[in-house]
């Protein structure tokens, strides 16, 4: 692995390497931070100009788009109460009210050292545990995923702080939601009403937009307040940010391993890792923390952990040619395009750019600590316009973002129609988080039970049968009892129990 490193070096020492990392981290962080686009999308745009590159400026330049689009949402989630990507959702329970109390510096300052710190030790977890990383990820199966599934479910319970009875409703209609398309094994066509666009299920981009961005807009539409400008009580996030998250580093090591080994899982992504390491922080918490109040370590655990999973992402991309995540996918198409094919043979017959790879990895999120905290203003002036100006603009980048994606209408009503989805869900006290948990990750539970079962002949069985879904299940039981003894605790505190609240 040294000497893979020392090989890629003399490809990374350039002063035209640092320039576009730093560029792709600025686009990332801006791309990121405007609803509706997000680092998927600032690669796909800027991917003609990347491949007129050498194979590791190229890789640098959209690596680094990655790493600062996945840190990017935060921003807005923070000031706006907008994730500006799917990753985001998790530091939106804890980064707004924090800003509401009038930190948003301290908050958008912890967010951006959580998520330069945590995709550092991804990428250490990467150059020094890519081989096992690699083959660990090569052997789960159909019951391991299931039961990884199941496991990101169980943080249903964790965003649902006022009400985890209309949580688990909320929850319940994103996994609805997720059957609706084609049947994956008998290629019948489910809840589709005879329409073409419904074949392949619902834009997750279009009902995230929708759900948050939309109805976050729709709802500032009916203020009395359109013609002020807003009084984002930010200036300039300072470089002391970085003690104010390793103070906490207990919950920053558990949220970055969290992200890495699901980063390393194909398919598996951001968002899983984000609420995930969100909830296991929560249920390690002390209850004057407060958390879905403005606690610090909300925000530690689920940037840390969803920029950690950039790190994990990149091991199946490059040791097996699987992508872990829709924008490893594009990197991957990026790898082809340059000639470079990833898979097992990659790190013998390239293992100069392989380790060029893993060095511009490091170095964008070493730059994302400098560049986040410094570019932070001019987000914050674009984001301080008048409402009456902002939401027509928020609501344009939303419209093109979804349209973007799949260059489809049809996603663009889809979009306001869960805009309106929202504003019911808003009105009646529901928490939104949970749907979108539903429907990114019911199809990954329905399918992977489904096989599990095929292979087993309908047993139970071969769910405890195997040593890492044993393991898995294990730790599915195991949180189930933290948040029991959670909940327990909170009673102790002198609260009500979540079920009896009655607003979200």
């Amino acid at each position: 692995m040294f000497d893979m490193l020392l090989n890629g070096l003399g490809l990374v020492a350039s002063l035209s390497t640092v320039i576009l990392v730093g560029a792709g981290l600025v686009i990332g962080l801006l791309v990121g931070a405007l609803p509706g686009l997000g680092p998927l999308m600032g690669i796909i745009l800027l991917l003609p100009y990347a491949i007129t590159f050498p194979p590791v400026q190229a890789m640098g330049f959209l690596i680094a788009i990655y790493v600062g689009g996945s840190c990017g949402g935060a921003i807005s989630a923070i000031l706006l109460r907008i994730p500006g990507t799917p990753l985001a959702a998790a530091t939106l329970f804890d980064g707004y009210p924090m800003a509401q109390k009038g930190r948003a510096a301290d908050a958008i300052g912890i967010a951006i050292s959580a998520s330069a710190i945590g995709g550092a030790f991804g990428g250490l977890i990467l150059i020094l545990f890519s081989p096992s990383l690699a083959a660990f990820a090569a052997g789960f199966g159909p019951p391991e995923y299931a039961l990884l599934a199941i496991t990101g479910l169980t943080a249903i319970a964790a965003v649902s702080d006022q009400s985890m009875l209309k949580g688990l409703i909320a929850g319940a209609a994103g996994l609805l939601l997720a059957t609706i398309g084609t049947d994956e094994f008998t290629a019948a066509e489910r809840f589709t009403f005879g329409l073409f666009e419904l074949s392949n299920g619902f834009n997750i981009v279009a009902i995230v937009v929708g759900l948050f961005a939309i109805s976050e807009m729709s709802s500032l539409l009916t203020g009395d307040d359109l013609l002020k400008r807003p009084e984002l009580s930010v200036a300039r996030p300072g470089f002391r940010s970085a003690f104010l998250v390793l103070k906490r580093w207990p919950n920053l090591l558990r949220s970055s391993t969290i992200g890495a080994c699901v980063g390393a899982l194909p398919g598996a992504g951001g968002v899983i890792s984000s609420f995930t390491a969100y909830a296991v922080a929560k249920t390690f918490a002390k209850p004057e923390e407060r958390y879905g109040e403005g606690a610090e370590g909300g925000i530690v655990a689920s940037e840390s952990a969803n920029n950690a999973t950039a790190g994990g992402a990149l091991v199946p991309t490059l040791a097996l040619g699987i992508p872990g995540d829709a924008a490893t996918a594009v990197l991957i198409g990026a790898l082809l395009i340059l000639g470079v094919f990833p898979g097992p043979t990659l790190f013998a017959q390239h293992s100069d750019i392989v380790g060029g790879i893993f060095l511009v990895y490091m170095l964008a999120n070493v730059a994302l600590f400098v560049v986040g905290i410094l570019m932070t203003p001019l987000f914050v002036y674009v984001l301080r316009l008048r409402k009456v100006i902002l939401i027509p603009t928020v609501l344009l980048l939303c419209a093109i973002g979804t349209f973007a994606v799949g260059s489809s209408i049809f996603d663009l009503w889809v979009m306001f129609a869960f805009g309106f989805v929202g504003l019911i869900l808003r009105a009646g006290g529901y928490p939104l988080a949970p749907m979108v948990i539903g429907v990114i990750l019911g199809p990954l539970l329905e399918n992977n039970v489904r096989r599990s079962l095929l292979l087993s002949n309908d047993g139970l069985q071969i769910f405890i049968e195997r040593p890492v879904s044993a393991t898995l299940l294990f730790i599915n039981v195991a949180l189930l009892i933290c948040v029991a003894v959670f909940a327990l605790r909170r009673l102790t505190a002198g609260r009500k129990p979540d079920i009896l609240q009655g607003s979200a």
